[in-house]
């Protein structure tokens, strides 16, 4: 996505990549390859650290038949979510910095990216769903129908995330009409605001299954507060512990997704063409630094996901047990 800044100067320091308005070139001038700026670099870095690290995540899960459950198939959606995001922004530093920009390369950028950050936070919700399911339906979960309820569900999102991310590529852009673009070109105000609209939906039903996620772990750890004199008095801390660092990591989860997902979505629906693009990078960054951030809180701290990882780095240290797959942690 480009952001309409077409009557803004940037300095040297800002690190942001000029924007040349193409009416005011003359036709017959060859195209001048911008100079890299410190933004450019920050956009090929991270985008190479998303797609590098969101392909070793893929790669664990599809190459290993054990890691099968629905968790599963929810991490590898969201890893390739995510490894979609930063192909898209090494895309886009290509077609800033490397070949000369068209209509074309913006509408596939921006299509691109909408596709995966849509599907991200959806697969999102589904971890959230996942867990959910897994502490109030513990008895059936992982069975084969839940397997397929996790595969339809994964269809859906995919398909309404190709639907979605389609839109400009079909004409919902911008590049006829400038001022009905949004804060982010060629996306049109009213494509953006339906979509950060659908974002923040998305975000208060994670928030609602986390909450119930709190409620079905209060009512576990007071049932086993009431059976704590049948318990080890080391046993007993060791469960309460436990319970403490499952609720940290919950709250460090949350707060990264409510810090990463919410700016962008409320600016998208507050802003308009004729507001700062500063305004834009500060709220589109942290979205697309989920994308770096996803592997890290629910994929590598899997135990199986880990121990599959460590076990490739480090063969000859690890001994193959296949067992059964345990639920993300809380």
């Amino acid at each position: 996505m480009i952001l309409n800044a077409s009557d803004l100067g940037w300095d040297e320091s800002s690190g942001a990549a000029p924007f040349f308005p193409q009416d005011n070139l003359d036709p017959s001038t060859p195209y001048q390859v911008p100079p890299l700026t410190v933004w450019g670099v920050a956009l090929c870095v991270s985008g190479t650290l998303i797609a590098t690290e969101n392909a070793i995540v893929v790669t664990i899960i599809l190459a290993t038949p054990s890691l099968r459950a629905p968790v599963f198939l929810l991490l590898a959606s969201l890893g390739l979510a995510d490894l979609l995001a930063g192909v898209a922004l090494i895309l886009h530093f290509l077609f800033l910095f490397c070949v000369e920009p068209s209509d074309w390369s913006e509408l596939l950028t921006s299509g691109l990216l909408v596709t995966s950050l849509t599907a991200s936070l959806c697969s999102l919700m589904g971890v959230a769903l996942d867990r959910y399911l897994s502490l109030s339906h513990a008895l059936t979960y992982g069975s084969g129908e839940s397997r397929q309820r996790a595969a339809v569900l994964l269809l859906l999102v995919w398909l309404g995330a190709c639907i979605i991310g389609a839109g400009p590529a079909m004409g919902w852009h911008c590049l006829e009409e400038p001022n009905s673009c949004s804060v982010a070109r060629p996306l049109t105000r009213t494509y953006l605001s339906l979509l950060c609209g659908g974002f923040l939906v998305v975000v208060l039903v994670t928030l609602q299954l986390y909450t119930g996620i709190c409620r079905v772990a209060r009512r576990h750890a007071h049932a086993i507060a009431t059976q704590r004199h049948f318990l080890p008095a080391n046993q007993s801390y060791a469960s309460k512990h436990s319970s403490g660092r499952g609720f940290s990591r919950l709250i460090l989860v949350l707060s990264v997704f409510v810090g990463c997902w919410m700016p962008f979505s409320l600016w998208g629906l507050l802003g308009d063409a004729s507001s700062p693009p500063l305004y834009t990078y500060a709220t589109l960054v942290p979205a697309a630094g989920s994308s770096l951030l996803n592997p890290l809180l629910y994929s590598l701290r899997n135990k199986d996901i880990r121990k599959v990882l460590l076990q490739a780095c480090c063969p000859h240290r690890y001994i193959h047990n296949t067992h059964i797959h345990y639920p993300v942690d809380v």
